[in-house]
This record gives C-alpha cells, structure tokens and sequence, in this order.
C-alpha cells in the first residue's frame, strides 16, 4: 500500500462538453491505495461522465489523468484495462451462454502458442484458484446462466481482478441485490482492500457509504463541490453538499387513509401468488413489503393484466373484472411505472415528447390529422409539473438521468388520468434530492383521489410513505398493518416479510 500522502489516481482539470453544452467544469477527483472512496451526486451531476473519461468511452476536452504519479492517455476501455482501471457496470455485463471461466477472460483469452487454439485448461485453473481465493462458492466451468444475480455481481469482482487491478469502479452495485448479498458485497470489498486496491464506489444509498466507504466527493451540476472523509460526517452534510440546499420532511409527516374502496383482490392465485387477498382505497398509499420473489412484482404484473390469474377474484369499484391483457388494465384506469424503467418504461432512443405522450395519442391524432399544439400543451403540462429536466423535449431519453427518467414514465401514467397507479421500486438508482421529488409528488396523486400502490425493497421508503403496509412472502400475504393501530417498525417488518405471522 502506498504512502497515505500518496495518491493512486488524480484527475484534475477535466472538462467536457457536448454539442455546445459544457457538462463537466474543471472537475477533479483524487483517491488513494486500497481505500474505498465514495463518487457522490445527484442524478446528472456528472459521475457518469467523469468515470466514462476515466474508462476511455470518452476524450475530456482538457483535464490531466495521474496514475501511480504519471501521467497516463486513456483512449479506450481497453486502455483503461491495461492500466489497471476495471469497471463494474450498474447492469451486469456477462454472456449467459458461456461459462465463469470464460466470462472472466472475455477478450483475454489465452492460447497456448501464439498461432494456436485457446488454452481452456489454463483459463479454467486460472478462474478455479481465483474464485478460491476469494472465497466464492462457484465453479470455473459453469455456465453463468444459472447463477443468481448475486453471483453474477461477484463474477464481475473475479473479472475485475483477475487482471492486476490498482482501481475498480463500482456503479450501483447493490442496486439488485437483497440485504444478506450486499454483506457479501461488502465482505468482498474489504478483502480487495486488504490488496491494497483502490474501490471507487457510486452509490445512492448514503447508509451504504457511511458503512463501507474511507472518504467521498461530491459533484454538482458538473462541479467538484467537496471531497472528505467519511468518519464524522452526517448524512445532513453529505446531502447538503449534493443538492445544494438542506432538504427538510424528505417524507410526508401526515398521512392519508382513503374511504372508499376502489381495488379488491380476493383469494387470488396463479403459479406465482397463493390466495393473495388486500384492498385499495380512493386515496391512501398502500405499500408492499417482501424480499426478492417474494411476490410483490407478481402481484402488479397480475393486476396490470401481464400474468393471467388462475383463481380469485379482481374488483374494481365493487365490480369483478377480467384483465387478460395492459390493455384492459389501462382501460380500467391501472397505470404501472415498472421497475425497470429502461427495458419497461420507456423507449429510450425517442424524445421526452414522444415517450410521455405514447397513452394518450387519441387526444391529438384524430385520423391522419395531428393536433401538434395539443400534442404540445399535454407534454409541457407534465414536464413542467414534474420538473423534468430536460434541453427539450425533443431531447432523446437516453440521454436523460436516471430520476429525469423515472419522471417521463411518471408523466406518461399521469397524463393517461389514472385511478390505481402502481409504482414499481420508483426510487431505485434515483438522487437523494429527485427522490425527495418523488416521494411529495406521491403524496400529492394520494390527495388528488390516485389510489397509489407502493413496491420497495427500501424500509425506510415503505415506513415512511405508507398508510397501510401488505407484507409478502413467497407468494403469500403475511400481514397487512395499518399505521394507524399499531407502530410500523424495521423489526416488524423483517419478521413478517421473513415468513413470520401477523
């Protein structure tokens, strides 16, 4: 490990623009050997873009990289390899039809002479000792198909090692992962700090960085704000310097319980829910607590008309209904903001406009005529509303934050005039300050008459937000409390989505 006063990797003076729009201004970054060093910022504040200058994918317009006190070019990922900066990418980038093996020496192959065919029987003792040493229960020859995307996360770890790492980039790496894997993640974490490897961790959630990270920087609109350690700092002081401003009630102190009932399910069963039994009133915010297959997802995708009900019965305002398909859901008035809102929820190489007016064409396309000023007053009504931040809404999704993002797919259920809105993890990958949006605009379509049903694996999100809470476990309702009888604690909650009884 190097000196404390040494640094392993600087980067000073980057700037980058595009198209005219300055996105990142003089920014810096410096971390040392074998400390986990926090990147943190809003969504669009610029950590994507400075990690993909320190990954090769983009050239910096001027700014200098400093690697083991040289300076160094990086022109492209593989560069960046060569120099020992290894990424782990939010999604998961591995070949499901190949096995551990050769997912860890993809583009690395080794041969056994120069001109002649891969050696299979080196790369599979190579990764065997590897995985060994790291502890992970996983064979070198199986195919990663099979694995869970725990294993998949820790694969991509063996990846990132297995060729001489000095820094490792992690983005959002617990973002699919369920409480005991990310103390896997964790326990993985430390032992490449013990190698004296550097970790560069992004991350939304602040408990994680006060647990597992050394220091932090901070960026904001495409500025370096700040960098310290995390010892002694408050979550009031990270977030501050992240949005700029104090946020106060991150959630809404009073909370609303609906009288008339608009949703009922009443023993419902398919292969994945098992007499699933609740009801929804005009109103409130009902949240749903479980762990991953638990059965939460499932029961959306049910009502949402995705997966078709064997069993039971779906009322809407006190009639049975029969959703075989989105299509009927939507008619009745049932909106889904999916969670995952780059496959589900949008398209993303169309424009803002395109995306949050896809449900309601019929208002401004009459035949083969289009009513663009209508097309118009509907998409300015709702980015406006929701504060999307956006250079137009011409402007293609793609190229959207993660929470401008999560917004156009919420704008495109509410312009479709909801009665049920299911959101799906809507705060997933999403800023402190964008959540804070998120959560006041729930609470806002609660008492606009939207009967909202909130999915999340985040406690503090389901205890803070909800009226009543449903509590699943392996397909089946374990409890439904309501806050105002009794206390909504993390305990309480865990024993129930554990399996336990109300």
């Amino acid at each position: 490990m190097q000196e404390d006063n040494k640094y392993v990797l600087e980067m000073q003076g980057i700037n980058l623009s595009f198209f005219g729009v300055q996105i990142l201004h003089d920014v810096e970054l410096k971390v040392k050997a074998g400390e986990v060093h926090a990147l943190l910022g809003e969504n669009g504040a610029g950590k994507s873009s400075l990690m993909k200058i320190l990954n090769g994918a983009y050239r910096a317009d001027s700014g200098t990289i400093i690697l083991d006190g040289k300076k160094v070019n990086i022109t492209s990922p593989k560069v960046a390899k060569r120099h020992g900066i290894n990424f782990m990418h939010q999604e998961i980038l591995v070949v499901n039809t190949m096995t551990v093996a050769e997912n860890i020496f993809l583009g690395e192959e080794v041969a056994k002479t120069k001109f002649s065919f891969l050696n299979k029987k080196q790369m599979l003792e190579k990764t065997q000792e590897l995985l060994d040493e790291l502890g992970l229960n996983l064979r070198a020859d199986q195919e990663v198909g099979g694995l869970s995307v725990a294993q998949q996360q820790m694969l991509e770890i063996a990846r990132a090692l297995a060729f001489d790492a000095k820094v490792i980039v992690m983005d959002e790496p617990t973002s699919s992962l369920t409480e005991k894997e990310v103390d896997v993640l964790f326990q993985q974490i430390l032992k490449i700090k013990e190698r004296g490897i550097t970790v560069i961790y992004i991350s939304h959630r602040l408990n994680e960085i006060m647990t597992i990270c050394d220091s932090y920087s901070v960026l904001r609109d495409g500025h370096y704000v700040g960098s310290n350690k995390v010892a002694g700092a408050t979550d009031d002081e990270i977030v501050t310097m992240m949005v700029g401003r104090q946020i106060e009630h991150m959630y809404i102190e009073d909370r609303l319980y609906g009288e008339e009932t608009v949703l009922e399910f009443r023993n419902v069963c398919n292969r994945y829910l098992h007499n699933v039994s609740f009801s929804l009133k005009k109103g409130e915010i009902l949240g749903f607590a479980g762990l991953v297959g638990a059965g939460r997802t499932e029961m959306a995708r049910a009502l949402f008309g995705i997966d078709p009900i064997e069993s039971g019965e779906i009322l809407i305002n006190g009639k049975v209904v029969n959703i075989r398909k989105p299509a009927d859901a939507i008619r009745l008035g049932v909106g889904l903001v999916p969670e995952d809102r780059k496959k589900q929820g949008l398209i993303l190489v169309h424009s803002v406009a395109y995306n949050l007016s896809l449900l309601v064409l019929n208002q401004f396309i009459k035949g083969i005529r289009v009513d663009h000023k209508k097309e118009t007053e509907i998409v300015d009504k709702y980015s406006h509303s929701l504060t999307i931040k956006m250079s137009s809404p011409a402007q293609r999704c793609v190229n959207l934050s993660g929470g401008n993002q999560q917004k156009v797919v919420i704008s495109k259920w509410l312009a479709s005039n909801p009665q049920i809105l299911i959101l799906d993890e809507p705060t997933r990958g999403i800023d402190v300050g964008t959540k804070s949006d998120i959560y006041h605009l729930i609470n806002k379509l609660a008492k606009q008459g939207i009967a909202v049903i909130v999915i999340s694996s985040e406690m503090p999100e389901i205890i803070n937000l909800s009226s009543r809470v449903v509590t699943m476990y392996e397909g089946n309702v374990t409890g439904i409390l309501d806050t105002r009888e009794e206390e909504l604690t993390q305990e309480k909650l865990m024993w129930m989505i554990s399996g336990g009884k109300q």
